[in-house]
């Protein structure tokens, strides 16, 4: 009860009853909260928020444990990502948890759901009875429910006896006790249950915690936190997973960092997070769960950086003061997760002040360029083709893609498939031609020439040579 009163006092009938009127305005759906040990709070719940599935699977002490415990680990895991969590219950329906944290203590959730992703077909009917038969007395679901025969002498069962009285005798006899559920009571509550599809529920979900953090007015710096941690800890396991599939040798990804040395400059924020992830995935794919590695790893990357956004043109007294501070701060930090999300969030720091000291204009008009060429630059790319994108003549383009990147448009071009020849060279057993061609170009013997003239060797001798240094696994051609 006290949770309940905490969640009472954080999120007030008023301020619910705000949340709720728009939100079922837009996606028709009761809502219910429940404070932290996972019990409802009536008066922070739609009036007709249980539907009659609900109501029928409380009916026993068993169920309603169940659906607290449901609840709680709900808000739970919910809290702990950050994120709206989604799953399929205990009695197999839909529920989805929004976490109720203000500044970092967690008072509940709010529940919404209680649908199904698809009508209730006869097998979608057994399978949740079967879940529901250690709740309640097999007699209640068994020959009288939908699976078997329905009534067919009418309201009354055989010789007029009451089929409820039938369905209780019969869970007295197998010595299960409790109480017994109308035949064919859970069907017709199945059906009753709105039909939702998994990507209108995903919708509901986040604009459910956009909305209730904003309209509640709480303080949502932790959950955000928490939600960009989960985040880039999937993108790391994917990450790892992937080289664990490639059978690659671990290599200290220098050239990872000279690319996001190059977005930093630029102030590329989804580029740089991409790679800075991948650069977290293979320092833990050889070191996970030595946090003394880790750390040195990363205070070095953090050197990296901070001189990549003076480069930048961030101002060096600037940058040095940022750095020790978080420098300092990775220091204290005594777990993997709270770590690689720090260096994240310097990361985003440091872009937004190379961001900040360019000239914004300007950046703003050739980023649509840069995002072209990176989208296309497996084919034939035309200047015009790339001036219409960023909505500039030719030779402004030029001129302004000069002056911010200290290189031509022509040069970029090169250089993105360039360092893509040289992923796929390392990172897959694709034949130089296959390469020549993904990377953009259509004669094998131009490739070549241009890819020397950067790297110093040809695609093959650049294979072999970190085959020989242990930089890839995998075989010449």
């Amino acid at each position: 009860m006290t949770e309940s009163a905490q969640l009472i006092d954080l999120l007030t009938p008023e301020t619910f009853a705000r949340i709720e009127s728009v939100f079922r305005r837009h996606f028709r759906l009761a809502l219910e909260s429940a404070g932290r040990e996972g019990e409802p709070v009536e008066a922070l719940s739609s009036k007709e928020g249980r539907p009659e599935f609900c109501r029928l699977v409380g009916q026993e002490a068993g169920g309603r444990q169940r659906c607290v415990a449901e609840r709680q680990r709900a808000i739970e895991i919910a809290a702990q990502t950050g994120q709206s969590y989604v799953t399929i219950c205990h009695a197999g329906i839909v529920l989805v948890c929004v976490p109720v944290v203000d500044h970092d203590t967690v008072y509940g959730g709010v529940f919404f759901g209680r649908c199904l992703w698809e009508p209730a077909t006869p097998m979608l009917i057994e399978d949740i009875e079967n879940r529901l038969r250690d709740v309640h007395p097999a007699g209640s679901l068994g020959p009288l429910g939908p699976s078997g025969p329905l009534n067919a002498e009418g309201p009354k069962g055989p010789q007029g006896r009451d089929p409820h009285a039938l369905a209780a005798e019969d869970g007295r006899a197998t010595g299960r006790g409790g109480t017994a559920l109308p035949p064919g009571a859970v069907a017709r509550a199945l059906r009753a249950l709105p039909v939702v599809r998994g990507p209108q529920i995903h919708r509901a979900a986040e604009f459910l915690f956009d909305l209730l953090y904003e309209v509640g007015g709480f303080d949502a710096r932790a959950i955000r936190w928490r939600r960009a941690r989960a985040e880039q800890q999937s993108q790391i396991g994917e990450f790892i997973q992937e080289r664990k599939k490639l059978g690659t040798k671990w290599q200290y990804p220098l050239q990872s960092e000279r690319a996001l040395v190059q977005k930093v400059k630029i102030g590329d924020r989804t580029g740089a997070k991409e790679i800075l992830n991948s650069i977290l995935g293979t320092i833990l794919f050889k070191d996970i769960g030595d946090l003394g590695i880790l750390k040195a790893r990363l205070l070095e990357l953090l050197t990296v950086l901070s001189r990549a956004a003076v480069e930048g043109g961030v101002e060096i007294d600037t940058m040095l003061e940022k750095n020790l501070a978080y420098v300092n701060k990775a220091m204290q930090i005594d777990n993997q997760e709270d770590l690689c999300a720090w260096i994240s969030t310097a990361l985003n720091e440091f872009l937004e002040l190379v961001y900040s000291s360019q000239d914004a204009r300007k950046m703003t008009q050739i980023r649509p360029a840069l995002e072209y060429i990176d989208a296309h630059y497996d084919g034939p790319i035309a200047l015009a083709e790339i001036a219409r994108a960023a909505h500039l003549s030719v030779s402004r383009l030029a001129h302004v893609f000069k002056e911010q990147m200290g290189i031509t448009l022509i040069d970029y071009v090169t250089t993105v498939r360039i360092e893509r020849a040289k992923e796929l060279l390392l990172g897959t057993d694709q034949s130089c031609t296959e390469i020549c061609f993904a990377a953009g170009y259509n004669n094998q013997s131009y490739f070549t020439r241009t890819f020397k003239s950067l790297v110093g060797l040809t695609p093959r001798q650049f294979r072999v040579e970190n085959q020989r240094r242990g930089l890839s696994s995998k075989p010449t051609e």
